[in-house]
């Protein structure tokens, strides 16, 4: 009997999948456990094995092209089996269905009128590979890329995989350009003068759900922002003194971390989450920590990092940010935070407002360490100064109680040694 095979939702905010390449053709045999497809979520592209033995009698979704979740994928059945009442029966939903979704965005003060029509080509941008597959024994990537890549005469070898566990999947061809110098001294193709030039981008399926999550956010959410200067020079001595010790690699965001942490132990309604119908005082602390990748911006989670060293949340982050940026992170190494940090202090930010990261109540925005004038013990002295930015939901926490957990958090990282203790 013939067995339908749905688009699967891997992941707790996908609404649609976009199949980036299929293993298997119409006619061949499948195995369960056997990889039937690399499907693209809006946090990674996944491979999704089947569950049936048998033969693959129908592609309900082609490459490249997306569906909702739980549309028809695929039909496994046996050779010669007749699908073609399934096919009906799942025909006047699938012709019905709505086109597909279009981003929520926040509106801008671009201008109303329209681009010039018929504008001079521009290339896309093309994204750097994340590995190179250096093995000429095995080559880990998909039967659709090998046979891309042999039709154009590139060395597979030579092209990074941003599939699941590095694996070379379709669009890693698509965009592979050979390195030369002439290549990379230039990002763009100038246009001749005074002639109107754009390219237009597809919307990644991690911008659609980040664009619909923060527009949602911050339309629903009332915000309200709470900012505090932070006196950096002990968690300075601090950091440089953990990290003469041998094996001992701290950052600031790491110690931030363990901050923010211990803080929420003590403010647990800062630890909290609006559900709508009820507010949940979450007893546990799982720290996102939102990690930029090409796409746009995934938040895996530091779990427990209450009870965790900092160089425990050291090798984490570190382990996590490589995985996000050679999109590896799995559904759960981002799923359940109740508490979001965001840190754009490495990058020569002083300050910024973060916005909400739904369930969570509160993210804190993480300046750049600046070296400033400040007055100790009435005297103007060199200081190391630190400006962060608690963003709020105001259904769930109030002034006063987000003020009380900056104070919390600005004391231990003015103090780093009472962390340790």
């Amino acid at each position: 009997m013939a067995e339908v095979v749905y688009m699967p939702k891997l992941s707790d905010t996908m609404t649609e999948g976009v199949v980036a390449a299929w293993t298997k053709k119409v006619g061949d045999n499948v195995k369960s456990g056997e990889v039937l497809a690399e499907i693209e979520t809006d946090k990674a592209t996944m491979e999704f094995e089947s569950f049936y033995d048998g033969v693959l009698l129908h592609i309900g979704v082609d490459t490249g092209k997306a569906a909702p979740v739980n549309s028809i994928l695929a039909i496994i059945g046996e050779a010669g089996e007749d699908i073609s009442g399934i096919l009906a029966s799942a025909g006047a939903s699938e012709s019905s269905a709505a086109p597909e979704e279009a981003p929520t965005t926040v509106p801008t003060a671009a201008p109303a009128s329209a681009p010039t029509p018929s504008p001079a080509p521009v290339s896309n941008p093309v994204p750097a590979p994340v590995a190179i597959n250096t093995s000429a024994d095995r080559v880990f990537a998909s039967p659709l890329a090998k046979k891309l890549a042999a039709e154009r005469g590139i060395d597979i070898n030579a092209v990074g995989g941003t599939g699941e566990n590095g694996r070379i999947v379709k669009r890693d061809v698509d965009h592979y350009v050979p390195y030369t110098p002439a290549a990379h001294t230039t990002s763009f193709t100038a246009a001749p003068a005074g002639t109107v030039s754009y390219s237009d981008e597809p919307i990644s399926q991690m911008r659609k759900t980040i664009a619909r999550r923060l527009a949602e956010s911050k339309f629903t959410a009332p915000h309200f922002y709470l900012t505090l200067d932070i006196d950096m020079d002990a968690a300075i001595a601090t950091r440089k003194g953990l990290n003469s010790l041998d094996g001992v690699k701290v950052s600031f965001n790491d110690m931030v971390i363990k901050a923010v942490a211990m803080s929420l132990r003590k403010h647990p309604a800062i630890n909290s989450a609006w559900m709508g119908d009820f507010i949940r005082r979450n007893e546990h602390v799982n720290i996102g920590v939102a990690v930029a990748v090409e796409d746009g911006l995934l938040v895996p989670v530091v779990r427990f990092a209450d009870g965790k060293g900092l160089t425990q949340i050291s090798a984490e982050v570190r382990e996590y940010a490589q995985k996000a940026k050679d999109k590896k992170l799995q559904p759960s190494d981002w799923e359940g935070n109740t508490f979001t940090i965001s840190n754009l202090g490495m990058f020569g930010i002083e300050s910024f407002t973060a916005i909400v990261n739904p369930p969570d109540a509160c993210i804190l925005a993480i300046g750049g360490i600046k070296e400033v004038p400040v007055v100790k013990n009435g005297q103007v002295v060199p200081g190391n100064v630190m400006k962060v930015t608690l963003s709020c939901d105001h259904r769930v926490v109030d002034g006063a109680s987000g003020a009380a957990f900056l104070q919390t958090f600005k004391t231990y990282m003015e103090q780093p040694a009472a962390m340790l203790l």
